[in-house]
């Protein structure tokens, strides 16, 4: 589901930047693009990012700004050091000590040194929550949006209940028009028939052709999806109830032999599959 979770935390003369961004995937996909300064907690971060959000498609970015003025560190030792050695050899090769000599000596080995910033155990623990306070506003994003989707499956799945009751009308027909046919068409054979025997022919047909129990268990699985949809993280166990679904719809289209049915079954199908979108991004 989508979201989006941003954090600024203020420590140790940093500001720190967390920025947290989801879409729809079926799968985690997880990219990072984090500080230097940070790189050496990047295992601990996705953990941490995967257990929060679970799944989606995911992108932490973590960057840092520095509030305080940087040190440089020049070793004076070696400068004098360098100095003292440059002079003398430019007297024993007769040549003028060179105005930039300076500059040089500034671009020698270990001469100018910036420390390296390190994460103490203060500052990485305050990105922590940092990165969970991110977290917990991307899944407030998700459950506006989820509040949003349960409502819509609950119409859907209402109307797919109620068309199930549309079926009925229909289902009483086919069966007064199904033997309308049959004994019209041997009405015109210029061969006599056993009527009883038609009769048992008839009910062993309708018997195939019967969808009461796809109904009730059609019946059954909305019920039960309207259950679960109150239940938490249960995007997993919608989807294989409207699977069940699918299939008990997919069986009275099958048996409908109705124009009128076929219709109705199709209707519900095309509500079914919609769910069924929607769902593959449900948590």
């Amino acid at each position: 589901m989508t979201g989006f979770g941003k954090a600024t935390v203020n420590c140790e003369g940093k500001t720190i930047v967390v920025e947290i961004r989801t879409l729809n995937s079926k799968q985690l996909d997880l990219n990072t693009r984090i500080s230097p300064l940070l790189r050496e907690k990047e295992n601990e971060i996705r953990s941490l990012v995967t257990k929060e959000l679970e799944r989606g498609k995911i992108d932490v970015c973590i960057y840092v700004e520095k509030t305080n003025n940087p040190v440089v560190a020049i070793d004076e030792s070696l400068v004098k050091a360098y100095f003292e050695k440059l002079t003398e050899l430019s007297k024993y090769i007769n040549n003028p000590v060179d105005t930039d000599i300076f500059a040089q000596i500034l671009r020698l080995p270990d001469v100018v040194a910036t420390p390296k910033d390190e994460v103490s155990e203060n500052l990485w623990n305050n990105v922590y929550e940092g990165i969970k306070t991110a977290c917990d506003a991307v899944n407030c994003f998700r459950k506006e949006e989820g509040s949003a989707l349960a409502d819509d499956f609950f119409s859907r799945i209402q109307l797919i209940s109620n068309m199930i009751d549309d079926i009925t009308p229909f289902e009483n027909n086919r069966i007064v028009e199904l033997k309308k046919r049959m004994v019209e068409g041997l009405d015109n054979m210029p061969v006599k028939y056993d009527p009883n025997r038609l009769e048992q022919e008839l009910i062993f047909y309708l018997e195939k052709l019967d969808i009461t129990e796809e109904k009730v268990r059609l019946h059954k699985h909305c019920d039960y999806f309207m259950e679960t949809l109150k239940e938490n993280n249960a995007g997993k166990k919608l989807g294989f109830i409207i699977q069940e679904i699918g299939r008990e719809i997919n069986t009275i289209g099958s048996k409908a032999n109705d124009f009128n049915i076929q219709q109705i079954v199709v209707l519900m199908k095309d509500e079914a599959e919609k769910m069924k979108e929607q769902l593959a991004n449900i948590l």
